[in-house]
């Protein structure tokens, strides 16, 4: 993976607890677009998690919003990760190098939230 900076400044924020209202008010400063999404996925997780008497949907959800935030909070990084994900969605050129790199963004966001 390529370095990656966030300035002089570091993170726009520090990576909050991996629960649900922790990570709804980090998506509400960072990407407060993305808060109906995190919504109606919090709300699919507890209703899966409900209808089959497993914490696996929630698990789930705290994991996928964890990395979410890990990667939206450094800005580069985040940047960076869209262009590559156009470069694999475009299928112009051979995407192995981008999908390796994707690889290791969501590799250091997992580390970087504890998962």
């Amino acid at each position: 993976m390529s370095a990656q900076t966030d300035g002089p400044y570091g993170p726009l924020i520090p990576m909050p607890e991996l629960t649900p209202d922790a990570l709804r008010a980090a998506v509400e400063r960072i990407a407060p677009s993305r808060v109906p999404a995190l919504t109606q996925h919090l709300f699919e997780a507890t209703t899966n998690a409900q209808q089959t008497q497993s914490l696996a949907p929630l698990r789930t959800f705290v994991r996928s919003w964890a990395v979410f935030v890990a990667i939206e909070r450094h800005p580069d990084r985040a940047a960076r990760l869209r262009e590559l994900e156009q470069i694999v969605d475009a299928g112009e050129q051979d995407p192995t190098a981008a999908i390796t790199e994707i690889r290791a963004i969501r590799e250091a966001a997992e580390a970087e939230a504890g998962l």
